[in-house]
């Protein structure tokens, strides 16, 4: 059986897989939703198989589906590594880069992008925002090129190159009773009410595993799902928050949180850019992942050196 497949029907293909809805692809691809469909139905025709079931209003892969999207990345992969290789080869850079990060790695990976672009302005970047599962996924899906994260799974087979502190710190209010103190006791902690992340998240797994081996138990009342909401929390006075130090530089500027000096803070942990053992990096990611872990640092504390003391 000859497979006929071109590019677009992969590249149609996948975006329905993406949206699991016709209608949603077509407006993302500026394209009528008759032409998905029949591009679609001539992937199956050349395939003998359905790769969608309706069923309502519900669409789903089906199993050969399944087998279609992940040898559909595959081959687009292949060919978007192929551009950039000779293109590298012929002295003009250029490529994608898809990077995923954590929220609180957003903002200095910002100004790391925006520093790498200066040196390559023809790279082209999709940044996602992610929590620690949507990162574990995009690897897992080879949906993304590098991660950077906290602390990489141990049931991964990855890569993963440590490249910058990550200092975890206390905040409360301005107000707060405890800003009036230097060298604060954990022990002192137990009589507060904290703000926290979501389980699962990068920062409650380091929270947990640090109280854990001090044999300090906090009283975590409010449960959320982002650091802005702990901030925004934290500042007004509903409890202390336990935060990435590289989250912080706009509330420490307009004076709307404060870092607590607590014994045995700042709980020092290490970012790392990821990216699964057998991926195939291309010149772009590679480009990136050597500028990212010669020059973050010192890009962070250029931009922001209040923070300096903290690191």
């Amino acid at each position: 059986m000859s497979f006929p497949i071109t590019i677009r029907q992969l590249q149609i293909f996948q975006e329905v897989a993406k949206q699991m809805s016709f209608t949603r692809a077509a407006k993302f691809l500026h394209l009528s939703q008759p032409a998905v469909s029949m591009q679609v139905k001539q992937l199956e025709n050349i395939s003998g198989l359905p790769l969608f079931e309706t069923i309502g209003k519900s669409v789903s892969l089906t199993e050969a589906g399944k087998e279609m999207l992940r040898l559909s990345r595959q081959v687009l992969e292949n060919l978007a590594e192929m551009e950039e290789v000779f293109a590298s080869l012929s002295g003009v850079e250029s490529g994608t880069l898809n990077l995923a990060v954590p929220e609180t790695a957003h903002q200095f990976m910002t100004l790391v992008l925006a520093e790498f672009r200066k040196a390559h302005p023809n790279i082209r970047f999709n940044l996602l925002i992610a929590n620690r599962q949507g990162l574990l996924d995009h690897m897992h899906d080879n949906t993304t090129d590098l991660v950077i994260m906290g602390q990489p799974p141990d049931n991964m087979p990855l890569t993963s190159i440590g490249f910058m502190e990550n200092p975890l710190v206390v905040i409360a209010a301005p107000d707060h009773p405890l800003t009036r103190h230097n060298h604060i006791p954990l022990t002192e902690l137990v009589k507060y009410e904290f703000v926290v992340r979501e389980t699962g998240s990068g920062t409650r797994l380091a929270m947990k595993r640090f109280f854990n081996e001090h044999n300090v138990s906090l009283r975590a009342t409010i449960e959320v799902t982002n650091n802005e909401a702990i901030k925004h929390s934290v500042a007004a006075g509903l409890g202390l928050g336990i935060v990435s130090l590289h989250t912080l530089q706009q509330e420490l500027a307009l004076k709307q949180v404060s870092i607590l000096d607590v014994m045995e803070f700042p709980i020092q942990r290490i970012w790392f850019a990821v990216h699964h053992q057998n991926k195939q990096l291309g010149p772009a990611t590679r480009a990136f992942l050597e500028f990212t872990i010669k020059n973050t640092r010192t890009i962070w504390l250029q931009g922001f050196p209040r923070i300096a003391k903290w690191i």
